[in-house]
């Protein structure tokens, strides 16, 4: 026996092979790069994940989502072939079939109904590359307005605000490297510690160094636990706390009155309209007392070099452009922005959120962020796509808008890549109702998702481990993902996807790219001279460099801090947003039927609708189902116990939830994650409450009760909303 043993291990070296291949994480906006090491002994595959240093953003680190990264992509329920749903079940056909039918489908709708009767819908994961020919797809192949995408509801409130202030949005204005040596950081409704782990080093050194660290949320998280001071405001009063700050600041004189003068406009406007903000009223309306917000405003404000990073939870409401507005205010009073050691930023959410948002899959965009309204724009794609600038779309709607519009009749075939709309948009059952509506429903993933099922017809790609392309991080940062794992022969890349339907449709010879290098060489020509400029990125400099935007030729070696000298408005100056006291959040939708906040987030082991997580093991064992924060004093209320399934209810929707006892949150507010679908889905209770000016959701606020889903006893008094 031992020798039979002896001479199968022999074998078993003899046989084995490993396979390094380097990849970048397909998840958050850091992009962290990454060794995924394939061993294979006999026919056993054994993987094995490890960070690598060629990313300067990540440094050398990985966290619990990259090192499972490869677990969707080997996942036995990944979809292989295209599939066609005939009688209610999808049955495998070959490419040519489903390239043509969806084609003919979506020509008989427009010959019916016109051009905009067929809708597009993007991703914030798409390379660059994708994300500009999805564009060029929707507007040339289909010649639809309707496109748009679910970064929508990521950074367009963020976008809003910065484009309004700066003239320009890059999801940070300097490089992380700046973040060690600041004096004062403000985070407000951003938990890095949980989105973003591998960037915590960076605010640890800065708080080693004597940083005061200010923390925004309503909850307490693992990026609280950096907190000097932790200010915990009732949902949706952020902008009133940043307007209470500002107050501080300017009527305590921690202004920068040559950078005001020389740099900005707009700032005696705002001084005057602060004369009538209230600091008690501020704290009455956002629950933080005046001394917390007193005591936050000074160590700003006396710093020499400050920070101010927004995410989600202050830009995911009504009046979210707004807000973020606000906090840009404080930097641009402090003259704190335009050096280092002193920046604006918001915290990019998806893989290429950036990149996703700058080339073409906004209702409102062409590459490069340059504007489909704006004449010359207009032109110079038009002339690079080699069309009349008259047939070349107008603006459409914005992601939700555009769920509506299907629920009216007015969108009746819709092309989704990228995405999962049945379970990121608010208002949830009503968005199951619309895509119910659409008479031809095509989605190309890697799996059945919860919108994927709904489809009449699915089409695989390829995943982060065979698709190459670019992506731009949360620094602005442009990274070239090559592609190490040879893709199965009856899967295509979404590029390919494209260029094969756009043929079908007529459009061919617009769309004759043979690689993703292809596309991107004519992505350069399309932003050269544009706000996001990438005419000086090549593949062969990104083979060996990280290149930040705007980089206009090749001897440039991008630009790691906007701002230096200045804005990038006509005059070079900042703009202050004004204030509007009217954007006071509301709080008479507060009742006896809807006495609860309810406010939603991510996890650190999945991400966004968890189609690619919930296939990793090791991930779905570490969070298997949606949890709802409640505060145990809150659930004593309700005669809630810890554990039990509970009934989650707005004015909207229901959720089937299991209540999870925490002292961390707000006794007026609970938190529910949205990487789940179907009955967990917690945005089937969500509020469509869009921000005016970039019609961003209100997903960070909703009114709802919760209630035992067994009937118990009458509860008892309800809990002030206090913390």
């Amino acid at each position: 026996m031992d020798e039979f043993l002896k001479h199968f291990r022999t074998k078993q070296l003899e046989e084995s092979t490993e396979k390094v291949m380097s990849t970048q994480c397909p998840y958050c906006s850091v992009q962290c790069t990454m060794d995924l090491i394939e061993d294979t002994v006999l026919t056993n595959k054994r993987f094995k994940s490890k960070p690598n240093k060629n990313s300067p953003t990540s440094g050398g680190r990985m966290c619990i989502k990259g090192a499972n990264a490869h677990q969707h992509v080997y996942n036995d329920e990944r979809i292989t072939r295209p599939l066609l749903k005939i009688d209610g079940e999808f049955v495998p056909v070959p490419w040519e079939l489903a390239s043509e039918y969806i084609a003919k489908q979506f020509q008989s709708i427009q010959h019916s109904y016109g051009n905009d009767a067929v809708g597009v819908y993007g991703g914030g994961s798409l390379t660059n590359e994708v994300t500009y020919l999805l564009g060029k797809f929707a507007r040339v192949a289909l010649k639809t307005k309707h496109i748009d995408y679910n970064g929508r509801f990521c950074m367009s409130a963020a976008a809003a605000a910065s484009n309004a202030a700066f003239g320009i949005d890059r999801g940070l204005s300097n490089s992380l490297q700046d973040i060690p040596d600041t004096n004062c950081l403000i985070l407000a409704g951003t938990n890095i510690g949980d989105c973003q782990p591998t960037i915590v080093p960076y605010f640890r050194q800065a708080k080693k160094n004597g940083a005061y660290i200010i923390v925004i949320d309503p909850r307490e998280t693992a990026t609280t636990k950096l907190a000097d001071l932790h200010l915990k405001p009732k949902p949706g009063t952020d902008a009133s706390l940043a307007q209470g700050l500002l107050k501080i600041l300017i009527d305590e004189g921690f202004i920068d009155s040559e950078f005001i003068a020389s740099r900005t406009n707009g700032y005696k406007e705002l001084a005057e309209d602060l004369s009538s903000v209230n600091l008690l009223r501020v704290s009455e309306v956002t629950g933080v007392s005046a001394e917390d917000i007193i005591t936050a405003a000074r160590k700003y404000g006396e710093a020499q070099n400050g920070f101010i990073l927004t995410a989600r939870g202050v830009e995911q409401h009504a009046n979210g452009s707004y807000t973020v507005g606000q906090f840009i205010n404080m930097a641009l009073a402090t003259g704190k922005i335009g050096r280092y050691g002193s920046g604006f930023g918001s915290i990019t959410g998806q893989g290429n959120g950036q990149g996703g948002r700058e080339h073409g899959q906004k209702a409102d965009q062409l590459p490069g962020y340059r504007s489909i309204e704006d004449d010359e724009d207009r032109k110079i794609i038009a002339d690079l796509w080699e069309i009349n600038e008259s047939d070349l779309p107008r603006k459409g709607v914005s992601a939700y808008e555009m769920i509506e519009k299907m629920a009216e009749g007015e969108i009746k075939g819709l092309f989704v890549m990228g995405s999962n709309p049945a379970v990121s948009n608010p208002n949830g059952v009503y968005t199951e109702h619309a895509l119910k509506q659409l008479d031809y429903l095509v989605v190309a993933d890697m799996f059945l998702s919860e919108t994927a099922r709904m489809a009449d017809l699915v089409l695989p790609v390829s995943s982060y481990l065979e698709n190459e392309g670019t992506l731009t991080n949360l620094e602005g940062r442009v990274t070239l993902r090559k592609a190490e794992k040879p893709m199965p022969k009856t899967i295509k890349h979404d590029w390919e996807i494209l260029c094969d339907l756009a043929g079908y449709l007529g459009a061919g010879e617009a769309f004759d790219f043979s690689s993703a290098q292809a596309i991107f060489e004519e992505l350069r020509l399309a932003t050269k001279g544009a706000t996001a400029d990438y005419y000086g990125i090549s593949y062969e400099r990104l083979s060996h460099e990280t290149i930040c935007w705007p980089c206009p030729d090749e001897q440039h070696p991008g630009t790691e801090r906007l701002f230096d000298s200045d804005f990038a408005h006509a005059d070079g100056k900042a703009i202050f947003t004004p204030l509007d006291l009217k954007n006071e959040v509301d709080d008479t939708m507060i009742n006896d039927e809807y006495p609860l906040l309810l406010t939603t987030g991510r996890l650190m082991s999945h991400y966004l609708t968890g189609v690619q997580t919930r296939r990793s093991a090791d991930l779905l064992k570490r969070e298997k189902e949606p949890l709802l924060d409640i505060h145990p004093d809150t659930a004593e209320c309700y005669g809630i116990q810890d554990k039990e399934l509970v009934e989650l209810k707005s004015s909207k929707g229901t959720v089937i939830i299991r209540a999870n006892f925490t002292k961390s949150i707000r006794k007026d507010t609970l938190f529910a994650p949205f990487h789940w679908g179907d009955s967990q889905s917690v945005n089937r209770v969500t509020q469509p409450r869009l921000d005016p000016v970039c019609k961003m959701p209100e997903f960070k606020r909703t009114e709802v009760s919760v209630v035992p889903l067994v009937e118990k006893a009458p509860i008892l008094q309800v809990p002030e909303g206090k913390t």
